[in-house]
């Protein structure tokens, strides 16, 4: 029997490379209250109150914010559930859900 010696590279293959990540981002718009935002991304993501008003401060003044970074599948996933949460009841004009994009998550460099 022959045993491997120091100098021995075992190469495993994995078969799939690593998936690049993306950002969900949310978009501002004036049909939707901090109190609507706060209340989907608890339903949708599961996040705290404080965290969903800082997302809305953050959309609200820079018209933009993500929301989450990850695979295409799960970040398309979340973004089904936005655009499927529905108008804001607290606003007669909100005519439906709040908009949410999909970018590559580009590292600096």
């Amino acid at each position: 029997m022959t045993l491997p010696t120091p100098a021995t590279r075992v190469i495993e293959e994995t078969g799939s490379a690593v998936e690049p990540p993306y950002h969900l981002i949310l978009l501002d718009d004036n049909e939707h209250t901090y109190q609507y935002v706060i209340a989907m991304l608890g339903s949708v993501f599961g996040y705290a109150p404080e965290k969903g008003f800082a997302i809305a401060c953050v959309v609200d003044s820079e018209g933009r914010a993500i929301l989450m970074t990850g695979g295409l599948d799960r970040v398309k996933l979340k973004q089904d559930q936005v655009h499927g949460y529905g108008a804001d009841p607290a606003m007669p004009e909100s005519k439906g859900s709040m908009s949410a994009i999909i970018e590559p998550a580009v590292s600096p460099g």
